[in-house]
């Protein structure tokens, strides 16, 4: 193991942003707008969880003649990370802190390294889900010297080092994405010693390249096609569970959508029946809730109201638009289990609003980086096509991630009633005492409209008939490194599009989430083809018995791709640099951390929203 340094660099970093804003108010360069983070606690026996905190600089005086009020200082921060006797401890001085103007949301209250093997979590509520949580991509380990060597950025977007059985040799943009065999693994050696993503949007461009045998397998084969693949004695398909949903969304902070009565139209002037039996294969259903009725309540409650285009265009006129609007549908032509063909039913859709509701509907199709960037921000005013596929099996992967404190700006301004009814189902410990809960927030959904939930589209990938141990995962994460390509050293898989970057803690993409994880591991991980977490980098994670605290034992003797050794500091700071929003690590590709402010109901010291 190595020996833990006290994070020289890190510290130098904190002391750094206690300092220049000091500089900046006696005349120095600093900008006064830089966010101080916590400073390291002095030396004691125990790590302490809470962290000091300095104020920043006062703003300069303007050029103009009348003065002016001086700013409001600025919030103190409400936590951050010490290192004491080298192990590192990241907490909030408390669950219901404030920080600028808000109470703090977040479900983690610490996160400590208890020594070089051991992390603990402390939880400012009970938290069931939290097994299948930290199982997922986005909280993958990576070294904490990598981190805080890349700035949060840089190389870290698109080079990641971590522990998993392929390591990056090279992405060629545009083209592919190159793995070798990382033959000091401590698990199972991968089975080829290449891997190779390649991708293409068009499934039948996929299908072609691995009948002529370019390719050893497929994401999403087209509908129409499932029973030419069975049908051909040198390729195998593997079906896909529909554990996703597509809808349409909506942001209420945008005309005409900030009105209650133009969503509520729009939910039932949709032929959602007519979308799936169209554009669907076999194994899909229309959606009657936002949730897959194969997650614990997902379908509490009441289903959601059928089709009425006469209800819908009286809904519409009551708004003030008995004529209706012009708006745009904006979505990326990328094929998903949730969504198999993309353009046409991006097509339906536009020709049932103008025939139902009057609605002249222009098609926006956008790159796909940019797209799910800017529904991430709220920067999509007009209707838009999108879609989720399970993390894990449970409400909080769908509701949370949508409609939780932590949810992104997609639909707009968040609606509290849903926010807390969510926190409060979150928090239960048994299905049969979250049920209640999560049937009012499925009333609450209808009635609120944020989307509108379509289908639960069926889905398969396909291989050539010699790939031993192909298979296929609910969640999209099929485990290459363990499937035979016929004897040969390389293993070619084509999917859907390329990904937006590799530093998975802040992306949202499928071939993203899909690549990091031929690279990096996290403390639990999912079951090959299942969705139960199992072991990775921890040998297990205990709970107490209400469940606010889970202790984890880290897997000893594990090395980093670097060659350096994997320990609890590198758990803490890979949690840390996305939990605190005033960190100077916290940047990544768009700094939005979609994942870790949906699923851990969101980040420390962060700014209101604007």
């Amino acid at each position: 193991m190595r020996l833990v340094s006290p994070k020289r660099s890190l510290v130098l970093a904190l002391l750094l942003a206690l300092v220049l804003p000091i500089l900046a108010a006696c005349g120095g360069s600093a900008p006064a707008t830089t966010q101080p983070t916590a400073a390291p606690a002095p030396a004691t026996a125990a790590p302490e969880p809470t962290a000091a905190a300095a104020p920043t600089a006062a703003a300069a005086p303007t050029a103009a003649a009348e003065p002016t009020a001086a700013p409001a200082p600025a919030s103190e921060p409400i936590g951050g990370v010490t290192t004491t006797n080298n192990l590192m401890v990241a907490s909030v001085k408390a669950c219901d802190a404030e920080y600028a103007g808000q109470k703090y949301a977040g479900l983690i209250k610490e996160i400590a390294a208890v020594d070089k093997n051991t992390v603990r979590f402390t939880m400012c509520a009970p938290d069931p889900a939290f097994p299948s949580k930290v199982a997922f991509s986005s909280f993958a380990i990576e070294p904490s010297e990598y981190l805080e060597k890349t700035g949060g950025a840089g190389d870290l977007l698109e080079k990641p080092i971590g522990t998993g059985p392929y390591m990056l040799d090279s992405w060629t943009k545009g083209d592919n994405l190159t793995f070798k065999r990382n033959d000091a693994y401590w698990g199972d050696k991968a089975k080829a010693g290449t891997l190779i993503f390649r991708w293409s949007t068009e499934a039948a461009q996929r299908l072609l390249e691995l009948q002529s045998g370019t390719v050893d397998g497929i994401d999403n084969v087209a509908p129409d096609d499932f029973d030419k693949v069975k049908g051909d004695a040198t390729l195998q398909l593997i079906e896909r569970p529909a554990l996703n949903v597509m809808y349409v969304g909506m942001n209420n902070t945008a005309e005409p959508f900030n009105n209650d009565k133009v969503r509520q139209a729009i939910a039932i002037g949709i032929d959602r029946d007519r979308i799936v039996k169209n554009f669907y294969p076999a194994g899909s259903e229309v959606a009657g809730f936002f949730t897959p009725c194969a997650i614990p309540n997902g379908c509490a409650g009441a289903e959601w109201p059928k089709f009425d285009a006469a209800a819908a265009k009286k809904l519409l006129a009551d708004a003030g638009f008995p004529n209706g609007f012009e708006t745009e549908l904006a979505y990326r032509d990328v094929v998903r289990g949730y969504l198999p063909q993309p353009n046409q039913v991006a097509e339906d859709i536009q020709a049932q609003l103008k025939q139902n509701l009057n609605i002249t509907v222009k098609i926006n199709k956008m790159e796909s980086t940019a797209f799910l960037d800017a529904a991430s921000a709220g920067q999509l005013k007009g209707l838009f096509m999108l879609g989720w596929g399970a993390d894990y099996p449970d409400q909080t992967n769908f509701l949370d991630y949508h409609f939780g404190a932590g949810a992104n700006d997609s639909f707009g301004k968040k609606h509290d009633d849903l926010v807390k009814v969510l926190k409060d189902a979150a928090s239960q410990a048994t299905d049969d005492k979250r049920k209640p809960l999560y049937e009012e927030a499925n009333k609450l959904i209808q009635t609120h409209v944020p989307m509108v939930p379509v289908a639960h589209g069926g889905s398969a990938v396909a291989f050539k008939a010699d790939v031993k141990g192909a298979h296929t995962s609910p969640l999209g994460n099929e485990i290459f490194a363990q499937m035979d390509p016929g004897g040969r050293d390389t293993f070619v898989w084509m999917q859907n599009a390329e990904p937006g970057g590799l530093y998975c803690a802040d992306e949202t993409d499928g071939e993203s989430l899909r690549a990091c994880n031929m690279v990096l591991e996290g403390l639990l991980a999912y079951e090959k083809g299942g969705t139960k977490a199992v072991p990775s980098l921890a040998t297990g994670c205990e709970a107490n018995a209400d469940l606010t605290v889970w202790t984890c034992k880290l897997r000893e003797g594990v090395k980093f791709h670097d060659g350096s050794d994997f320990d609890a500091n590198d758990v803490v700071m890979t949690y840390y640099v996305q939990w605190d929003a005033a960190s100077p690590l916290h940047k990544g590709r768009t700094g939005s951390f979609d994942y870790f402010s949906a699923l851990w109901g969101g980040f420390m010291n962060a700014k209101p929203a604007s």
